[in-house]
């Protein structure tokens, strides 16, 4: 009877054991493959380094609770070509299940199209075109996510901000080759009209193009009382010093493209453009985020890195739902999240697109204040 017992109790333990290292949590036994693919060259590099430092302060914290991580990094450059090289070799090459990035649609575009032929999940921080994550016959792309709102939304915002500023008749200057800018700049014209405005200049320019004279002076024979500029800040910069140059008085907006340490304020006085968040918000969740990231790289974080941290983390806790190091159960799990994160609330709706506020930011007194908060 004895021996009985013995047998049993022994019994018991070894199937503690075993069911405690069954439970053991994911990502603590052998590290998760994660790629990082950002532009750290190029026109827009900082856009890049803020979106690693902000997803990789999200990893390490993970890790710091117990989750193991092999991340790599790759340069994509804002471009196209750059992002699918970019991808095949971090796929093919580092074995990666998980892509974070990239930052510009129309290199998360290409990114989307390996990622999901090799069901390799992805979530984008900050690419607004909608066809991030749906094909063009209307599918959903199934390993695809965004941290970000859509440029339809911000098209609508900056145009309801056009009408507050009494603004009647307005001109567009876009990038025909950049799909975020031109999609901007075309929902952007679509609601502005919608709402009973004009916009006389829609005026199409390339990524190389430096001298605007042809295209500002039918801008300021126009009379208008806005100028939309959907572009990013190496481009917005070099616009807005020519603006200044021919004396247009229109009151230049844009959209979350002009977030960046490298834009010169100087030139933006009492200008506003589109954001996925300010540091101003009083929420827990970001002072005690913007306090974080300025102890650990001395700069108050910009919406690049906020909605990377945001991204990395909606990644690491759909890994944790899945207890499980697989793409495939991790997707199904981040289609159902429900997050609280720095940038708001997130889950996602049917495209895999989270629905979400958004901030104006005015540029006044050489600084980026908040002016107000813009929801769906």
């Amino acid at each position: 009877m004895k021996r009985t017992l013995w047998a049993l109790l022994a019994l018991v333990m070894v199937l503690s054991m075993v069911l405690s290292g069954c439970a053991q949590k994911v990502g603590t036994g052998k590290a998760i493959k994660v790629a990082i693919v950002v532009p750290l060259s190029g026109d827009v590099k900082t856009f890049g380094e803020s979106t690693k430092a902000g997803a990789m302060m999200a990893i390490e914290e993970a890790q710091a609770g117990g989750m193991k991580f092999d991340v790599v990094t790759a340069d994509s450059k804002c471009d196209a070509q750059e992002a699918a090289n970019a991808a095949n070799k971090v796929i093919s090459q580092d074995k990666v299940k998980y892509i974070i990035g990239e930052v510009c649609s129309s290199a998360s575009i290409p990114i989307s199209g390996i990622a999901n032929a090799n069901k390799v999940l992805q979530i984008s921080p900050t690419s607004t075109n909608p066809a991030v994550t749906v094909n063009e016959d209307g599918t959903v792309k199934p390993y695809t996510f965004r941290a970000c709102f859509l440029d339809p939304f911000q098209g609508e915002v900056n145009a309801s901000l056009a009408v507050e500023l009494g603004a009647k008749k307005a001109a567009v200057l876009y990038d025909v080759g950049n799909d975020y800018v031109k999609g901007l700049a075309e929902y952007f014209k679509a609601a502005f009209e919608k709402k009973g405005g004009t916009v006389p200049v829609f005026e199409a320019y390339t990524k190389d193009d430096t001298d605007f004279a042809g295209v500002l002076g039918k801008v300021a024979a126009a009379g208008v009382d806005v100028l939309f500029l959907p572009d990013y800040y190496p481009k917005v910069n070099l616009i807005a010093a020519q603006v200044k140059e021919k004396g247009i008085k229109a009151i230049m907006i844009g959209g979350d493209g002009w977030d960046s340490p490298d834009l010169n304020l100087s030139l933006l006085e009492g200008c506003y453009f589109s954001n996925h968040y300010s540091p101003a918000d009083p929420r827990p969740e970001v002072q005690n985020f913007v306090k974080a990231y300025q102890a650990k790289y001395g700069a108050v974080p910009d919406a690049l890195a906020t909605l990377a941290y945001d991204a990395a983390k909606i990644l690491i806790q759909s890994i944790q739902e899945a207890g499980k190091d697989d793409p495939t159960l991790v997707k199904d799990k981040m289609a159902a999240i429900k997050y609280s994160g720095v940038s708001g609330e997130i889950t996602f709706d049917k495209n895999h697109d989270p629905i979400k506020k958004a901030a104006i930011i005015k540029i006044q007194g050489g600084k980026t204040t908040f002016f107000k908060f813009v929801a769906p």
